[in-house]
C-alpha cells in the first residue's frame, strides 16, 4: 500500500496524487493507492494517517504501507517513517516546515478545493513538536527533489537525507515537473507486485 500525503493547501486532487493514482490504476494496484485530505491541524494529520498504517499493517502484516509525501507531506512522512518503521519517499519535502510555514499563519485558501482554513499559530508549535533532527535508518528514504523548486531549497532536503537514496534533477519546480518519469521507480520502491 502507498499512502499518499499531499502538501500545505494541496489536496487528493493534486497533479502528483493524481499522476500516481491513475498509473497504479492502469496496473490493476488501485487497492494499493490511499490518499485522503489531511486535516490542517498537523496532529490531527498525523492521527488520521496513522490510523491507516495500523489498519494496512492488521489486514496485511507481511507488506508494511510505504509512504510517498509531497512538501509538508514529505515533513509528515519523516516523522511517521521514523516511528514506525517505515520506508518514506519524499517529494520536495518541507525539510524546515515550523519555520516555512510561520509565514502563513491566518486565513488560507486549499489550492485545488477552494476551502478557506484558519492556519493556527499552534500548528507550528505541533510541527516543531514532530521534527526529525536526524533520519536513523537512511536506507529506507528516497529523497527526490528539483533545484528550480521555487518554494523550498532543495539544498536543506539534500543534506537532511545524507546516505539516503537521492534523485536531485536540475531545474524544474515545487510541483517536481518531472514526477511521472518515476511512478513504476515509486511502486518499485513500495514493494508492490503483482
Amino acid at each position: 500500500m502507498i499512502i499518499y500525503l499531499h502538501g500545505f493547501r494541496s489536496a487528493p486532487a493534486s497533479i502528483k496524487a493524481q499522476a500516481l493514482q491513475r498509473h497504479m490504476a492502469e496496473k490493476g494496484l488501485a487497492d494499493e493507492f490511499w490518499c485522503e485530505q489531511l486535516p490542517h491541524e498537523p496532529d490531527a494529520a498525523i492521527a488520521l494517517i496513522e490510523r491507516r498504517i495500523a489498519r494496512c499493517r492488521a489486514e496485511r502484516p507481511e507488506l508494511p504501507p510505504t509512504l510517498v509525501g509531497s512538501s509538508l507531506g514529505g515533513y509528515y512522512a519523516t516523522h511517521l517513517a521514523e516511528k514506525h518503521g517505515l520506508r518514506a519517499a519524499l517529494v520536495n519535502p518541507a525539510v524546515v516546515a515550523p519555520l516555512s510555514l510561520e509565514a502563513y499563519v491566518g486565513m488560507q485558501t486549499n489550492l485545488y478545493t477552494g476551502e478557506s482554513f484558519d492556519f493556527k499559530h499552534e500548528y507550528i508549535a505541533q510541527l516543531r513538536a514532530m521534527d526529525v533532527a536526524t533520519i536513523t535508518r537512511p536506507q529506507d528514504f528516497w529523497l527526490l527533489v528539483e533545484t528550480g523548486d521555487e518554494v523550498l531549497d532543495y539544498r536543506d532536503a539534500v543534506a537532511k537525507y545524507a546516505g539516503a537514496r537521492q534523485t536531485v534533477l536540475e531545474g524544474g519546480d515545487h510541483g517536481f515537473s518531472r514526477w511521472t518519469d518515476y511512478l513504476d521507480e515509486v511502486i518499485a520502491f513500495a514493494g508492490i507486485t503483482r
